[in-house]
């Protein structure tokens, strides 16, 4: 659904309809232009969020300045610690609230919202309240040219109001992992949810209010991208730092608008991830690995790989398994049983999905399974489903094998050699993440170390600890978060030299 066609839809927005206001200084405040939030798994309308416009914006950055220079700017570390472990709290106290606006923005499983994304979005507080408790500062004393000592020692300062811009595969998920350690650094920040998956980030500002943090110090603005609330927040002169998770095209205007400020900038962006699965790998293992890898999430996972190169002699064993495994998947609605299969996202992402599905075959491409829309019934008729693709026969250059897809869709092609798949593997403009599977512990940690990505994992796919750097190579991102890397991005140190 196109902008207008979504500001169309609620020219005369329904009252029953949940309200998405924009939250700023831990109020819910009136004003700006409705517009549709649309259930993917039957099409249609769940909530009304409003758009912030440029005034909103401002009051929004106002806030959070006004915070930082109040009492947040000087609260200790041990209190700013405790709230954020309240606000984990309060999002488990309300985890039934959070699991049902997740699931109505996003229509994925009733099992996989449970079990991922609102346990990451309570844990996320709690793992950066623990890192910035644990993680030292440099201290260095030295000789003076007159003969005295001197001491250094850095201090940790916040950069002041963050952007955070969130995307609406995982909205819970990801908004959290950037504000979790915005907030323990010290930061106020502005939340733009995507247009499609507000409900949870608004939703937030309640617990935080609730939890006792400070007005100001997070806010949310609901809105589009260009021209709308989105263009407005990063290009702000009050906005200090920008965190961003999304497409590369996006990243790149938005680097264009902080440019004229200087901005301090970490970007997870687009992706073309490769799997390599040699002879010797645990055949079962790879496939159960990799058709999750694939499916879960409908394919809208940064990390999924659309790409799986597979050595010659077990290739067919391997294509066997990954139809068998797509073809037990079950779509539907998120409550009905069984259901392991969610819609896309918007009407609008499906036909993108579906004209690559064409394009496949047009570029010679043996279907393996899948390759067009599921006939559901019932409400779920409505909904923004397609079905699960495997393809093979294409070339590595194919367009469907160079050019992010975002959907439950990936190309397996055969490869001979272990340098051959190497090359495959990095020939990409992306570089995000890789999975790697072999028996060998030595080609293993020799081609996870060759891969040319932010994060590659050996026999394995989606393990994380949140304690390790994360983010992209080459047009897959700037920067990494997690850990003492998300303090260092949230911070500034602040040298201090004392002459004895």
């Amino acid at each position: 659904m196109t902008e207008a066609a979504i500001h169309e839809a609620v020219s005369d927005p329904a009252p029953a309809l949940r309200q998405l206001r924009n939250f700023v200084g831990n109020r819910f405040i009136e004003g700006g232009k409705p517009f549709a939030v649309v259930d993917p798994a039957t099409g249609r309308q769940h909530a009304t969020a409003y758009e912030a416009d440029a005034a909103i914006v401002d009051s929004a950055v106002a806030a959070a300045r006004a915070a930082l220079d109040g009492p947040w700017g000087s609260m200790t570390l041990a209190k700013r610690r405790a709230l954020l472990m309240k606000v984990a709290d309060g999002i488990e106290a309300r985890f039934d609230e959070f699991l049902a606006a997740e699931i109505a923005d996003t229509g994925k499983p009733h099992s996989l919202a449970s079990h991922l994304d609102i346990p990451r979005g309570a844990a996320n507080f709690r793992v950066f309240a623990d890192v910035i408790a644990a993680l030292p500062t440099e201290s260095f004393d030295f000789d003076t040219p007159d003969g005295g000592k001197a001491i250094n020692y850095a201090v940790r300062r916040p950069l002041g109001v963050v952007a955070v811009v969130s995307p609406w595969n995982l909205p819970l998920l990801l908004m959290t992992w950037k504000v979790a350690p915005a907030l323990a650094c010290g930061n106020a920040v502005i939340v733009k949810p995507s247009e499609e998956t507000p409900s949870t980030a608004t939703l937030l500002g309640e617990v935080m209010a609730e939890a006792g943090v400070p007005e100001g110090v997070y806010n949310v603005v609901q809105g589009f991208g260009p021209s709308s609330a989105g263009e407005m927040l990063v290009s702000h002169p009050g906005v200090r730092a920008i965190t961003f998770t999304g497409e590369t095209r996006t990243g790149s205007a938005i680097m264009r608008s902080a440019a004229p400020h200087v901005k301090a900038l970490s970007f997870e962006l687009g992706g073309k991830n490769a799997a390599i699965v040699f002879a010797d790998a645990d055949l079962d293992a790879a496939v159960a690995g990799l058709s999750r890898a694939v499916f879960l999430n409908t394919g809208q996972v940064c990390l999924a790989p659309e790409r799986i190169y597979v050595e010659r002699s077990v290739f067919d064993a391997f294509v066997t398994g990954m139809k068998a495994k797509a073809a037990a998947l079950k779509p539907g609605l998120p409550s009905d049983a069984g259901v392991d299969f969610g819609p896309l996202i918007s009407a609008e992402h499906r036909n993108k999905v579906l004209d690559y599905y064409r394009l496949a075959e047009q570029e010679g491409a043996t279907v393996v399974t899948g390759g067009g829309i599921p006939v559901l019934d019932g409400d779920a008729a409505g909904g923004f489903f397609v079905e699960p693709t495997l393809w093979t026969d294409l070339p590595h250059d194919a367009r469907v094998c160079r050019e992010e897809i975002f959907g439950p869709c990936a190309a397996i092609i055969p490869f001979d050699s272990e340098a051959e798949a190497v090359r495959l593997a990095n020939d990409s403009p992306y570089g995000l993440a890789a999975s790697v599977w072999t028996r060998d512990l030595s080609r293993g940690h020799r081609i996870g170390g060759a891969m040319e990505v932010g994060i590659s994992w050996v026999n394995c796919w989606f393990l994380r600890d949140l304690r390790t750097p994360f983010g992209g190579a080459k047009l897959s991102g700037i920067g990494r978060e997690g850990g003492a890397h998300s303090i260092n991005f949230y911070s500034e140190p602040t040298n201090i030299c004392i002459k004895l």
